[in-house]
């Protein structure tokens, strides 16, 4: 056989393996499938750490679920429609949004956050994000274009609402990470704070850290996972980060972490905090798994919230 269509076949093979390469990591890592399992039952985060919370959890979930809700839905900056349950409990009251974590869902993480508002006399709105729930959308991009739905939300409450109730932007994990980077963004003036339970200080850091858990080359494998995003993706992964935008905000940030936290170290909200330039708060929970310093302790992280909209979001 001719010299150079053995080159060309054997570049068409290494062409071939690397596009299809990008394409399993964009799919394990980005991709979320079109049809979205509707949970009859209790939808609780895997692992031994969340066991011992299950009880708990469990209780949230029941009673959230007998509270009077309004759907709402707003549409993305790329055309997708988003949706969120508003609950009215406080005619007047703060009204916290509220994101959940990366493959969650609003009643799986964010049904303590409503109990945890009642106690702090607020009104709710959990959001679906984009590739959850009843949301639109096949890609998570780890708060890239997130960041922009946060933006959308707190516009649409604003108008909504009106300008003199006062609005707080809060996530765990994914969404914590995501309420950091819309907070450098420009939002309605009634927004008077940010709080980020458990998140990552910059996309590209957490996937690298996730690729090692589970004893994979970091060098071989992050470049092909980065690749994905780009080409079927249509994001950066590495476009911005929370710890760059942290460092922009002109909000209040609460920042919370467990030191046990197994999946996003909590270093990654010290140097969120440490970046940030705004007024703000870090307090870390000793024995804390990933998103658990509210189910460890709940009086406790309710002082701390209480003190800090006190001192800075009034």
């Amino acid at each position: 056989m001719n010299p150079i269509y053995i080159c060309l076949i054997v570049l068409g093979g290494l062409i071939l393996i690397f596009f299809l390469t990008c394409f399993i990591c964009f799919r394990i890592t980005f991709y979320v499938p079109n049809k979205k399992k509707v949970h009859t039952g209790y939808d609780l985060p895997p692992g031994e750490e969340y066991k011992p919370y299950y009880p708990n959890m469990i209780k949230w979930i029941d009673q959230t679920r007998t509270f009077k809700y309004e759907t709402l839905t707003v549409k993305s900056f790329d055309g997708l429609k988003l949706v969120g349950k508003y609950y009215h409990f406080f005619d007047g009251a703060p009204i916290e949004i509220m994101f959940h974590g990366y493959r969650g869902s609003a009643e799986r993480d964010l049904s303590g956050g409503i109990l945890r508002c009642i106690e702090l006399k607020r009104n709710v709105i959990t959001v679906d994000m984009r590739g959850h729930g009843e949301s639109d959308g096949n890609v998570i991009t780890f708060g890239i274009k997130e960041r922009y739905d946060v933006q959308a939300w707190a516009n649409f409450a604003y108008q909504k609402f009106g300008k003199d109730v006062k609005l707080l932007i809060t996530g765990i994990s994914m969404g914590a990470s995501t309420v950091v980077m819309a907070s450098s963004l420009p939002l309605p003036p009634s927004v008077v704070g940010v709080i980020a339970d458990c998140g990552y200080s910059d996309a590209s850091q957490i996937i690298k850290h996730v690729i090692k858990q589970i004893g994979l080359p970091v060098w071989l494998f992050y470049p092909f996972v980065k690749w994905g995003a780009q080409i079927f993706g249509g994001f950066n992964p590495e476009a911005t980060s929370p710890e760059k935008e942290a460092s922009k905000s002109k909000l209040p940030i609460f920042f919370v972490h467990g030191d046990a936290d197994n999946f996003v170290p909590y270093q990654m909200s010290e140097q969120n905090y440490n970046s940030c330039t705004s007024n703000k708060r870090l307090e870390i929970f000793a024995g804390a798994g990933h998103g658990l310093c509210y189910p460890l302790n709940p009086q406790k992280y309710l002082a701390y919230l209480k003190e800090f909209e006190e001192q800075y979001c009034n």
